[in-house]
């Protein structure tokens, strides 16, 4: 496990042939290791009005108590009264937290998991964007595993035991929560930020209302789908997807290049808002089993340190990350670059990647998405990129690594 740790001083070398034979070997067993797992989609309700069915579904699995994990935000719109009508209609009580926080915390995991307790709950609806999922996540891993503190969670398969029934209903087209196998943590103590990974996490069920996201102010829709596209592209350039996954990446990006634009300008169009959520879906049923990559590794970093939320992260460092990969990622993105209608089939692989890494941030500047940020501070680095490569290695199955001088010249890059 040395291999995984780094210091200051050992990420200014550049990465070892060893160190790199260890990482893709690790990938390769987690690639094959992964096969038990059950990868089927969750059961969904699907269409305009959706979530008003919800109740009577969740009735029908033997549930008659639950807590919805919800924010503040939401429940000040009022989006939450039609399920609260109908669940009080079909006999089942319930209970609201609405204390999560934009990037949820161990307290509102500790919080939220008191109420379920207390109120002898039997289910959980996580009700909102990744946040509310995140903490509606490890909320039922604390659940299940009650002796099991959240930060001895972080990484990869340290829940294991099953859950109590999970039902999603995203109100943003972002994240792919209702389908992921991770729930993101933030420690304000640290400062850090981290995902705990295990399949267990996943929802068995999902309510893909596009109603839940017409009231989402543009620069929401523009960076959760931003997010959803970063998903899909991490997943699909990354040496651990598999027919499948590649299927869904391919349908993702299809569908976000298709509808974001429309989704951003105009929010009412219906059939623009139902073709971004069912992007963002397959988009985290890529990410899920492919993984991610360093957009996110970077990206959750400079989230626990200054805020920023994760969509927006994802949106302004991705072609910064696609530039560095160069030709390593060549090949896969210009085979979505074809799928989105990026080019032309004359350009040789470098020149479609190149314009799929152009269109990215041609998305971008029309939907008003800054370049850079001007809150990263210089000093910060230095506690930021071992953060950023304790994530990714030896986990993510990036097309090629990078070094710690490679990795703060990146960020230089988009800083104001």
């Amino acid at each position: 496990t040395m291999l995984w740790n780094y210091s200051v001083k050992e990420c200014q070398q550049m990465i070892s042939p060893f160190k790199k034979f260890c990482y893709r070997t690790y990938q390769f067993g987690m690639k094959l290791a992964v096969n038990i797992f059950d990868w089927s989609e969750p059961e969904l309700l699907s269409g305009v009005g959706s979530v008003k069915k919800l109740p009577e579904f969740v009735k029908a699995k033997g549930i008659t108590n639950v807590l919805v994990v919800t924010d503040k935000g939401l429940m000040g719109l009022h989006l939450l009264d039609p399920l609260f009508e109908n669940l009080d209609k079909v006999g089942v009580k319930y209970t609201v937290f609405d204390g999560v926080q934009p990037n949820p915390s161990i307290q509102n995991i500790e919080d939220a998991r008191e109420l379920y307790l207390k109120n002898n709950c039997q289910g959980l609806i996580a009700f909102g964007g990744g946040s509310p999922m995140d903490c509606a996540k490890a909320c039922a891993a604390r659940i299940a595993r009650p002796n099991l503190p959240v930060p001895k969670m972080k990484g990869v398969l340290k829940v294991i035991k099953k859950l109590p029934p999970l039902f999603a209903v995203p109100t943003t087209a972002g994240t792919g929560s209702e389908t992921t196998l991770a729930a993101v943590v933030s420690n304000p103590a640290t400062h850090e930020k981290y995902a705990i990974n295990d399949p267990v996490l996943r929802p068995k069920y999902a309510v893909m209302d596009p109603e839940l996201t017409v009231g989402l102010p543009p620069h929401i829709t523009s960076t959760t789908g931003m997010d959803a596209l970063t998903h899909a592209v991490e997943a699909y350039i990354g040496r651990s997807n598999t027919k499948t996954t590649s299927a869904y990446a391919e349908k993702a990006t299809k569908l976000i290049f298709d509808n974001i634009e429309e989704a951003y300008n105009n929010g009412s169009n219906l059939r623009a808002r139902e073709n971004m959520l069912m992007g963002s879906f397959y988009a985290g049923m890529a990410f899920t089993r492919a993984y991610v990559g360093y957009v996110h590794a970077i990206a959750h970093n400079l989230g626990g340190f200054y805020g920023i939320p994760h969509g927006l992260a994802n949106a302004v460092i991705l072609p910064y990350v696609l530039d560095f990969f160069g030709d390593s990622a060549a090949k896969p993105l210009a085979r979505l670059a074809a799928i989105a209608g990026v080019g032309s089939d004359s350009m040789n692989d470098s020149e479609r990647a190149k314009a799929f890494v152009a269109a990215i941030r041609e998305l971008n500047r029309k939907m008003n998405i800054p370049e850079k940020f001007d809150c990263i501070k210089e000093e910060d680095l230095d506690t930021i990129i071992p953060r950023v490569f304790k994530e990714a290695h030896p986990l993510y199955p990036v097309p090629k690594f990078m070094d710690a001088d490679e990795c703060r010249a990146l960020i230089h890059r988009f800083m104001a």
